[in-house]
């Protein structure tokens, strides 16, 4: 059986933890900025760890990561 392909779109925007979990960027960040508060953008900058409910779909698209 071939091997599986990773989804490379996905491989660029998640990285797994030392336990498992993944971490993403947050969304929203990128532009229009200026009608958005200093509070939310900077809320924005940090990581988030993947709910475990999307994370089984994730895993699918990145079996070797």
């Amino acid at each position: 059986m071939p091997k599986m392909k990773t989804h490379r779109g996905a491989a660029k925007r998640f990285r797994r933890t030392a336990t498992g979990k993944l971490k993403h960027a947050r969304a929203y960040h990128s532009h229009i900025l200026t009608k958005k508060s200093t509070k939310r953008k900077r809320g924005l900058r940090t990581i988030k760890v993947m709910d475990p409910s999307d994370q089984a779909r994730i895993d699918r698209i990145l079996p070797y990561k």
